[in-house]
Order: C-alpha cells, then structure tokens, then sequence
C-alpha cells in the first residue's frame, strides 16, 4: 500500500530517469513529480549523474527542489546492493573518476549481455538497444524492447522470462566494487550514503541485519525505510533496522515508469514515529 505525503512537504530521494533506466526523460520526470505534488525530489540514476544538470534546469521556478542523487551498485558477501548517495559535490573529481569507472562496469556488461545473446540472430542488437537507452548504458529492458520489436517474444516479461531474467542466458553479472568502497565515494564527496530498498534483496532477516550492521561500520549513514509497495510489515522490519544501527531514515518511490500505480512517484508509505530523517543533515535541511 502506498499513500501520498502531505501536500505541503512531499520529499521523494529515490527515482529514475532515461539517464539510466527510467521511461521518462529528466525533464519529463520533473514535470511528472511537480503534477504530484512533490516538494523535494532526488534524481538517482543508476551509476550516473549525466540527468542531474537537465533536471536541475527543469526544475527551476516550479517550486520543485531538487537534490543530488544517485543509485551506485556494488557487493557485499557476493550479493550486489544497491547505495542511494544524497546531497553530494557533484564536481568532486574524486568522485567523478569513480563514476566514470562505474560507467565502464556497466558498458562492458551491456557488451557481455548481447554477446549472449547473438545466438537470436537480432541485427545490431547492442546498438539498437543503446538507442532505446537514449544514448546511454542500455539495461536488460532496453534489450528486453528490442527483442519485442523484433519479435522475438510478444511481451518485455516474456523476454525476461526466456533470456534476461535471473538465471538465464542475459542476466550478466557486472563486476562491482565492494560496499565500504562505495559507501567512501559518497562520503568523501560530501554526501549522505544510504543503504537502498533493503528488503528487495531476498536476504534472510538474519543477513539483512548483518548486512545493515556491515553498513553503519564502512561510513553508511541511512537507510531506505519507506519505499513504495513494501508491506507495513516490511516498513515496519527496517525502521527497526534503522533505530538499531543508529542510521538516519530516508523514502523514495523508485519511480521507473508511469501506469504502476504502486511505484508513483511521490506515493510512499508514512514514515513510522521516532526516527531521524535523513533530510534534516541535508547541506541546506528541510524541515518537515
């Protein structure tokens, strides 16, 4: 169940655009969470910043403030985790470097991804995917539409179930970085690390716990405790996560795409009693 926050405060730290593998351009994003009421919005692309100036031009005058985000993959005990980074320089060369390190992980993924999957005979597979990525790292779906286009399968899930998904021929595991390297990125760059969507990752109560604990010790500051179409129970596990490891409490959607009315943008769950938000350690706070 997902409700909207208060009309006055909206603040939604976890979405994407087609800098990564998001529907919607920045632009398109921004206009979508000022039609929902969202006051505070953070752009997190998966391992890229290249949306944030477009969104931040966007934004301007339309009473939407934006802050610094992004989604940075990286392992922890052969698991791949997801770290949500808020409110960063963004012209930290340090960090810049790591990015674009980042960004050749995915490259060299999305390469190993079509070479699997030549066998389906799609002309210029890569190339056309890289075009429905608009430019950018193409993702499964990307590969998962052209594989439609063609007609190779009827539908996207469809492609995911025969090619992409987990365990199939597509699914390429792309060499991260370990988590307290990650996490030192963020932090070094001025920022706030927080740990994604924790219960997305299928870990055991008992991993989860070990996993947030492994967290706050490499430098994380929060976690995702309210994040779209969790369960109140879920909500509830993480916020405890969160008063346990004494990390700061941060919400997002995860918007990739409209029609899903679990994951809008700016549709999140209330954020239970007695946590800190992380958006009160923002540079510039907000109180709400």
């Amino acid at each position: 169940m997902t409700i909207p926050q208060d009309s006055r405060t909206c603040i939604d730290l976890h979405c994407h655009s087609t800098a990564s593998d998001g529907a919607l351009s920045p632009e398109a994003l921004v206009a979508r969470a000022v039609e929902q009421g969202v006051s505070h919005l953070a752009l997190t692309d998966h391992d890229t910043i290249a949306g944030l100036e477009v969104a931040r031009s966007a934004a301007s005058g339309s009473g939407l403030s934006l802050i610094n985000g992004v989604e940075l993959s990286c392992v922890w005990r052969s698991h791949t985790i997801h770290v949500v980074g808020l409110d960063f320089d963004e012209r930290d060369p340090a960090f810049l470097a790591a990015l674009e390190r980042q960004n050749e992980n995915r490259w060299q993924r999305a390469r190993m991804i079509a070479d699997r999957l030549s066998r389906l005979n799609v002309d210029q597979l890569l190339e056309r995917a890289t075009k429905v990525a608009g430019g950018d790292v193409p993702g499964r779906p990307h590969f998962a539409e052209v594989l439609v286009e063609d007609g190779v399968v009827p539908k996207v899930a469809h492609a995911f179930k025969r090619y992409l998904g987990t365990g199939k021929p597509g699914d390429v595991k792309a060499c991260w970085p370990e988590l307290p390297e990650v996490v030192q990125w963020i932090v070094a760059a001025g920022g706030i690390a927080v740990l994604a969507h924790p219960r997305k990752y299928r870990l055991t109560a008992t991993r989860l716990r070990a996993l947030t604990a492994d967290f706050g010790r490499a430098g994380g500051q929060g976690i995702e405790v309210s994040v779209s179409g969790q369960s109140s129970g879920d909500l509830g596990f993480v916020a405890e996560l969160a008063r346990r490891e004494k990390l700061w409490a941060s919400q997002g959607s995860d918007f990739h795409f409209p029609g899903a009315p679990w994951c809008e943008l700016g549709r999140i769950m209330k954020m239970p009693e007695g946590l800190e938000p992380v958006w009160h350690h923002f540079r510039q706070p907000i109180e709400a």
